[in-house]
């Protein structure tokens, strides 16, 4: 495919005419970045925003202490760097490539330019971060509201739903960086998840979760069911 062509195929920019994907076309930069590369740290001026075409991606910050909080863990055809792009100013968080990763790059003035020609894009960029906020909303919600196992059993449902609905979930992510998404760490994490094995929740492999009790971990999720 050529550039124009990866663009109309990702979410963010359907519905866009030939001419306008030919115009983004113009302005974005094929970039390749190796497995632990960094795309920008907290605080760099938000140059512009990327948009994943092949591997994976994590969003997180670093405390003082150096313990890192996963915010999102994003993949094909998924923008990211998009609110510094609005706001003008700098990144909120870092960015590092979890496998080798293809990205187009978006650079903030040309794309500011372009979106004051093409109002739909910044339409289709403001769905994007109000969707983003949700998400996030929910991660903090799960975070300070939740004990580990009720945000592991969330986590575990919000797959469940991406993957539609299918009992087995394959995991693209690490036990490590599925620890540091859910705000704990990896030897807490499978402890729980040998616990919620031996209640007849889920069964676990390496690679894989199979759900065997939805409505148990719904219940785990909502705080009505607690782990023996």
């Amino acid at each position: 495919m050529n550039v124009n062509q990866m663009i109309a195929a990702i979410p963010l920019f359907q519905g866009l005419s030939p001419e306008q994907c030919a115009s983004l076309g113009s302005i974005a930069l094929d970039r390749t970045h190796q497995r632990g590369q960094s795309f920008f740290s907290e605080g760099d001026e938000g140059t512009g925003f990327y948009v994943i075409l092949s591997g994976k991606v994590k969003i997180f910050k670093l405390s003082p202490e150096g313990k890192e909080q996963i915010f999102h863990i994003l993949g094909d055809h998924e923008p990211f760097g998009e609110a510094a792009v609005f706001a003008g100013k700098h990144y909120p968080a870092s960015a590092q490539a979890l496998s080798d990763t293809r990205t187009l790059f978006f650079p903030r003035q040309r794309f500011v330019e372009l979106i004051g020609r093409e109002p739909s894009l910044a339409l289709s960029m403001l769905a994007l971060l109000s969707a983003r906020l949700r998400k996030l909303t929910s991660l903090v919600e799960n975070l300070s509201l939740k004990e580990v196992p009720g945000r592991l059993a969330a986590y575990l449902l919000y797959l469940h739903e991406q993957n539609g609905s299918s009992r087995s979930i394959e995991l693209h992510i690490s036990r490590n960086q599925m620890a540091g998404l859910l705000g704990t760490i990896p030897e807490t994490l499978s402890r729980i998840l040998k616990r919620m094995s031996e209640e007849g929740l889920i069964k676990a492999t390496t690679r894989s979760i199979s759900i065997l009790d939805g409505e148990g971990l719904t219940e785990l999720a909502e705080g009505v069911r607690k782990l023996a």
